[in-house]
């Protein structure tokens, strides 16, 4: 029973070990409902698995399916940057007992009941169980929201290396909460449509409707939300890598601001798509867009800054090999800032490229084309925003050495070769025709998939050493479970 009690007390009670069974839960369902893909159904993996594990498959269902599967996985990503704030800012302890309670049962309930009625029969108390479980995320984010709060004196900063007004307000903090707040928000901007579900409202996929002259109201609130929960993870996983890096000094100064002005410009322009603001709203994203990607620009500039300085801190005169090598030393920490940047030739900057050229081009293409275009773009910074978590969470359980370099270059090596895949495989419309794809798509996919395949290899690899672990009453979990005990005690 003590062997039990134990464990569960690590793995719901620590940061870390709830970052590994949110991770591990993550894995788990990447990996089962992955078999279904288009790719795997080509080589007869699909109906094995279906079979295997008894799921009732509708294919008029189709749509359904996989917006529970998205929310399933978004909130559990949720709860891991969740955990991540808590375990890095200065929260009363109320506040983070109760938002890590609230949001684990939230999420573990969302996940498993909402795959349940999806994908095994549709019992339809697993899908009240399932709406349970996005209520309980929710109320965890409106105490988040009252934990980060800004003004209250306790989390005032004076160190002039930090940026913060002359009260002392901590902007860090400020563009935390903003985040939470816009986040909480944009969380009901989805709801609503949501709740007319079976009242005249229909599930769709966004990148099915993308060509209809006219849309509903509804239907512009469902793309909405769709496009800024997304902003906001990256929005926040950005400001808690800024804050485990320790970003500070000028560029800190500047890029708080901007991050702050930023969040909140994207979301009016985004809320404002269902309001009389429509026909501007795409101008107002853009304008809230830029200060973001600024904002994120600033920090990889003092990271990388920061990296080279440390690792030539005894050449006098490093040549620009030495340079390259000291930034590089690390891929843990090099990594997340390298996936922002990488982030810009795979996503953000092939978005712009499209919206600004949609008419002259992308309309031009099949639809089917723009389609790829859209789902490619998505699933590709929800997987970014995945490869910066596990950097962080390796150098979180104290990875060194060796472990250290081949978990980092793997995970940075193998995601890029699939995201770089997938990027051509969107654009291949601009340098090849249909009629001579066929090669370049077969290379592609067999990229893509080596890619994807090993990385969730190395994470099962992961996994399976952290579960074994576990077992060991002296393991690795012990130490981080006293040294997080040793943390809370000196706050």
């Amino acid at each position: 029973m003590q062997f039990i009690k134990t464990r569960f007390n690590y793995l719901f009670n620590s940061t870390k070990g709830l970052i590994l069974v949110a991770i591990a839960m993550v894995a788990v369902v990447t990996a089962v409902f992955g078999m279904l893909s288009g790719p795997m159904a080509e080589m007869g993996v699909r109906e094995v698995v279906i079979k295997a594990l008894g799921m009732d498959i509708v294919q008029a269902e189709r749509e359904g399916r996989i917006i529970i599967l998205y929310h399933s996985i978004a909130m559990a990503i949720v709860a891991i940057e969740v955990y991540m704030i808590n375990g890095l800012l200065k929260i009363k302890p109320f506040f983070k007992t109760a938002v890590n309670a609230i949001i684990t049962v939230g999420y573990l309930t969302t996940m498993i009941f909402g795959m349940g009625f999806a994908y095994f029969g549709h019992n339809w108390a697993f899908h009240g169980l399932y709406i349970f479980g996005l209520s309980l995320i929710f109320f965890a984010g409106v105490l988040l929201c009252i934990a980060l709060w800004p003004w209250n004196k306790e989390y005032h900063v004076t160190d002039k290396d930090y940026a913060h007004t002359k009260s002392g307000l901590d902007l860090e903090r400020t563009a935390f909460f903003a985040t939470a707040v816009t986040t909480v928000i944009s969380a009901l901007f989805g709801a609503v449509p949501g709740s007319f579900f079976g009242n005249g409202f229909e599930v769709f996929l966004a990148e099915n409707i993308i060509r209809l002259p006219e849309k509903t109201t509804m239907e512009y609130s469902v793309i909405g939300h769709l496009h800024i929960m997304l902003a906001l993870i990256c929005i926040m996983i950005t400001l808690i890598i800024g804050r485990w890096l320790n970003f500070k000094g000028g560029w800190h100064k500047a890029a708080m601001p901007l991050m702050i002005l930023g969040t909140i410009v994207l979301n009016l322009g985004v809320w404002g798509v269902v309001t009389p603001l429509e026909p501007i709203a795409h101008m107002i994203i853009y304008v809230g867009a830029t200060p973001s990607m600024l904002a994120a620009l600033f920090l990889l500039i003092w990271s990388w800054g920061k990296l080279i300085r440390e690792g030539t801190a005894n050449i006098a005169r490093p040549t620009f090999g030495q340079k390259l090598r000291a930034l590089l030393r690390d891929p843990l920490r090099f990594g997340p800032t390298w996936q922002m940047l990488f982030m810009n030739f795979t996503t953000s900057g092939i978005g712009i490229f499209m919206a600004v050229r949609l008419d002259e081009i992308f309309r031009v293409w099949p639809a089917r084309e723009e389609r790829i275009e859209l789902t490619g773009h998505w699933h590709v910074l929800s997987a970014i925003v995945a490869t910066i978590i596990l950097f962080y969470y390796g150098d979180m359980i104290g990875l060194k050495g060796r472990v250290r370099q081949w978990y980092g270059w793997l995970i940075i090596v193998l995601s890029d070769i699939a995201f770089a895949s997938v990027t051509a495989f969107e654009m291949k419309r601009l340098f090849i025709t249909e009629a001579e794809q066929q090669p370049l798509v077969n290379g592609l996919m067999y990229a893509i998939d080596f890619g994807l395949g090993m990385l969730l290899v190395l994470l099962a690899v992961v996994m399976v050493w952290r579960l074994i672990d576990l077992f060991k009453n002296k393991g690795r979990w012990t130490e981080e479970q006293t040294h997080e005990l040793a943390q809370e005690v000196n706050q």
